[in-house]
C-alpha cells in the first residue's frame, strides 16, 4: 500500500493535479467545529449545510466502506494577480471570482479524478470508490488539510505553503487501506490581512466566516434582496470575492494554471459593468454555457451588475442605463435599480 500511494501521487501529477495527498476518515474535531458553526447560524440560508446531519463528517455513512481518502489540488488561477488588482480597483468593471472566469471546474476535476480511480483499478482491480468535487456533503476543506494539501488559512480556505490558496480541491473515497499523510500545520501565525481587508467584516473571528456578510454568499448563494447594509461594500464585485485571498502574503508563491479551461472566457476579467447589464437573457446563457456563473441565473446577474454601477461613479450614460433596464426588470431587479439610482442623487 505504501507503494501504491506513491504511484497514485505519480498518476495524480501526470493527470494535472499539483499535489495528492491520503487522508484517514476521522474527522470528529472538524464536525464539532462545523456543529457549532451552524448553531451560531454562520450558514444563513443554507440548509444543505446541515440537512445531511453527520454524513457530512463521517465518510463511511457517505460512501460506505469507506477507509481511505485520496485528496487532490488543482490551480486555477487565470492570470497575474497584478491583472486582478487592477480590475478590482476600476469602479466600473465587473469583478468576478478568479476561480469562475472559465470553465466550471467541476466537470473538469471529475474526469480526471475518474481517470484515476480507473487507473488504480487497472492496479488493483475491482476496488470500492467515488469521486467528488464540490458536490455531495463532505468536509474537503478538513479533509485537504489532514491530507498534508495545506492548512485551514484565517479566511476558512486552504492555504498551501509552496503554493498559496488559488487552487482547486476533489476528492475520492475508496475502500482501500492506504497510508495516510502527515496532517499540514497551520502557518498563518500573527497575521490578520484577510479579516482586516474583508469588505463586509465577514471574518468575525479568526477561521470563522460569517455567511450572512459575505460577498461571496450574497452574490452566489442569496436568491433574494440584498440587504441595503452591504450594497455599498459590495463595489464592483458581481460574482464572489477574491479579496482574502489577494491580500494573503502566502499567495506570493501562488502558480498560474497550466490549464487552459480555466482561461477567461467573454474578457470577463476585464468587462464593464454597462456591457454586461445589456446583455440579454438569451446571451446571458449562451455566453455562460459552461461556466460556474450560469447556476445564479439571469435575474441574480443583474441584480447584481445593478448595485456594482449604484456604486460606480455617476454618470448620465448610466442613469439613461439603469432607467432603460426598469422598465422591464422584475420586481427584484426593480428594486436594485431604485437604489443604484438614489446613489446617484
Amino acid at each position: 500500500m505504501i507503494e501504491l500511494s506513491k504511484q497514485i501521487k505519480q498518476w495524480g501529477n501526470e493527470l494535472g493535479f499539483q499535489q495528492v495527498g491520503i487522508s484517514d476518515t476521522h474527522l470528529l474535531e472538524a464536525e464539532q467545529r462545523l456543529e457549532s458553526w451552524i448553531a451560531q447560524g454562520f450558514h444563513a440560508d443554507m440548509e444543505y449545510m446541515h440537512k445531511h446531519g453527520v454524513k457530512r463528517s463521517r465518510p463511511a455513512l457517505l460512501h460506505p466502506e469507506t477507509i481511505s481518502i485520496i485528496s487532490v489540488r488543482m490551480n486555477y488561477l487565470p492570470e497575474a494577480q497584478e491583472n486582478s488588482e487592477t480590475n478590482l480597483n476600476n469602479p466600473v468593471s465587473a469583478f468576478i471570482s478568479r476561480y469562475a472566469l472559465g470553465r466550471d471546474y467541476h466537470k473538469l476535476l471529475r474526469k480526471r479524478l475518474q481517470q484515476l480511480a480507473t487507473r488504480i483499478e487497472k492496479e488493483v482491480g475491482i476496488f470500492g470508490y467515488r469521486a467528488f468535487v464540490d458536490s455531495a456533503p463532505v468536509l474537503e476543506k478538513a479533509i485537504a488539510e489532514k491530507a498534508g494539501l495545506g492548512w485551514i488559512g484565517k479566511h476558512s480556505n486552504i492555504i498551501n505553503k509552496k503554493a498559496g490558496s488559488w487552487f482547486f480541491l476533489g476528492e475520492i473515497y475508496t475502500s482501500l487501506p492506504l497510508p495516510a499523510d502527515e496532517k499540514s500545520t497551520n502557518h498563518c501565525g500573527v497575521c490578520t490581512a484577510c479579516i482586516d481587508i474583508c469588505p463586509t467584516q465577514a471574518i468575525v473571528a479568526p477561521y470563522q466566516v460569517d455567511a450572512k456578510r459575505c460577498i461571496s454568499y450574497l452574490t452566489i448563494e442569496h436568491k433574494g434582496s440584498i440587504p441595503v447594509e452591504f450594497r455599498a461594500l459590495l463595489g464592483n464585485r458581481i460574482y464572489g470575492c477574491d479579496d482574502c485571498q489577494l491580500i494573503c502574503p502566502w499567495n506570493r508563491f501562488a502558480k498560474l494554471s497550466q490549464e487552459p479551461d480555466f482561461n477567461p472566457r467573454h474578457n470577463l476579467n476585464s468587462q464593464h459593468l454597462l456591457d454586461l447589464l445589456r446583455w440579454s437573457e438569451a446571451e446571458f446563457l449562451r455566453k455562460t454555457e459552461g461556466s460556474a456563473i450560469r447556476r445564479i441565473g439571469y435575474q441574480q446577474w443583474q441584480r447584481n451588475i445593478v448595485v456594482a454601477l449604484g456604486n460606480a461613479p455617476s454618470s448620465e450614460l448610466i442613469n439613461q442605463q439603469l432607467m432603460q433596464n426598469k422598465q422591464m426588470a422584475t420586481a427584484l431587479v426593480a428594486e436594485h435599480i431604485e437604489w443604484a439610482l438614489s446613489q446617484k442623487n
